[in-house]
């Protein structure tokens, strides 16, 4: 495999709140997103890598996210900021508005980013995106994120892992390299 990891990247925790285990969203896919999220963030932690997560608080009333939601808000114990680890709040989907994390990146010089985080077809796409089309180079880990499922706009059922896997597609070379939770460590056990 090609080492596709050539500095160690910011890694981009998004939105891993106790509100998305709210029945509110649905069925989701990937049970194991935040063992592996924690897997990550362990290695990030002792190669002393740069750790930014976002908080999503929500102004929409009904969501389990509303940001005066002070159980919904936490964030889950599997996934906890440590002291020094940098938080940028947001009330939209894309980490990137309304927050610093664009100017942090640009004072760090930090050029690349490695995406995980909830859920993949709201804050992870969009930040995804945002990130790919700002001209970091991206990396977005398949099992270290989750979709839920939805009806769409036509009343058809769409499974979680169905929009998973298609926005993945949509994100592949596009605005992200993908990859999975053990391709990511190996390369970086290996560099």
């Amino acid at each position: 495999m090609i080492n596709k990891l050539r500095e160690l990247p910011a890694l981009l925790i998004l939105d891993v709140q106790k509100g998305f285990d709210d029945p509110y969203w649905g069925q989701r896919n990937n049970p194991q997103a935040e063992e592996n999220m924690a897997r990550l963030l362990a290695e990030w932690r002792k190669l002393q890598g740069h750790v930014i997560f976002s908080q999503h608080l929500s102004v929409q009333p009904g969501s389990p996210l509303h940001h005066k939601n002070k159980v919904g808000t936490e964030f889950k114990e599997i996934i906890q900021p440590r002291e020094g680890e940098i938080i940028f709040p947001k009330n939209v989907n894309s980490a990137f508005i309304g927050t610093g994390l664009e100017m942090y990146l640009k004072e760090k010089k930090i050029k690349s980013v490695l995406i995980t985080g909830l859920s993949t077809q709201h804050c992870v796409s969009t930040t995804t995106r945002m990130s790919g089309n700002l001209g970091y180079q991206t990396f977005l880990v398949s099992d270290a994120i989750a979709a839920f499922e939805i009806t769409d706009h036509k009343g058809v059922y769409h499974s979680a892992e169905v929009i998973h896997e298609h926005e993945l597609a949509m994100l592949h070379n596009e605005f992200a390299t993908i990859m999975t939770t053990d391709e990511v460590l190996s390369q970086l056990l290996s560099s």
